[in-house]
């Protein structure tokens, strides 16, 4: 790992207590503020400071420390349909297993594995997890991606911006794009025709005259 965990980050857990007997249950509970960035950017996501709930279920087992937990906060936002700012409860859950960098509670070397495997794995360091990737992966899932203020929302008027909920008889005029075309076909040709006649006109003084 490239840096150490700090013990003092409210996302980072110690296990000691636990201990490495496999089947050994902890639970804990804590309130933490968000981190930056919770969420899916510029859509919905949990204002960083908020408070974040979380009930958290630790069991030791032979590869390491399986941790079950659920994540509860208010996320905030802007709905899709009528841009008015919303609120979002959200309640993530999530499991995962932080590994033994080097060895189970037997002394046995754990078994070597890929480098593609390893990337995607999480290990305890001195006994510490850090729960932020894992939350944030979770919050991101429990998030609609296109939220709205309620499913019923009408939205905005596409040509003048009125929101309709509020204006439920808002209407414009519709104007078959196929008709206008051909009406203004029509009034090319009434103009073609109006020069061609006083063209014609002209032509038939000229010859009075001569």
């Amino acid at each position: 790992m490239s840096t150490r965990l700090d013990h003092r980050n409210p996302l980072v857990f110690d296990t000691h207590e636990l201990g490495r007997r496999p089947g050994a249950l902890q639970r804990i509970s804590r309130t933490v503020d968000a981190p930056n960035d919770l969420g899916i950017a510029d859509v919905v996501g949990v204002p960083e400071g908020a408070p974040v709930e979380l009930d958290l279920r630790l069991e030791s087992v032979m590869e390491g420390v399986l941790v079950t937990g659920t994540a509860r906060a208010s996320a905030e936002g802007e709905c899709v349909r009528c841009l008015e700012p919303l609120r979002h409860e959200v309640a993530a859950d999530f499991q995962e297993l932080f590994t033994y960098p080097d060895a189970d509670d037997r002394g046995r070397t754990a078994e070597p594995v890929d480098d593609e495997e390893d990337e995607d794995r999480l290990f305890l360091e001195d006994g510490l997890f850090d729960l932020e990737p894992v939350l944030r992966d979770a919050v991101v899932l429990a998030l609609p991606m296109q939220p709205v203020c309620r499913e019923t929302c009408e939205g905005l008027c596409p040509e003048c911006g009125v929101r309709l909920d509020e204006n439920p008889d808002h209407h414009h005029d519709a104007v078959d794009i196929r008709w206008a075309a051909l009406q203004g076909l029509a009034e090319t040709i009434q103009d073609g025709e109006k020069d061609n006649m006083g063209g014609a006109e002209a032509g038939v003084d000229e010859k009075q005259e001569k």
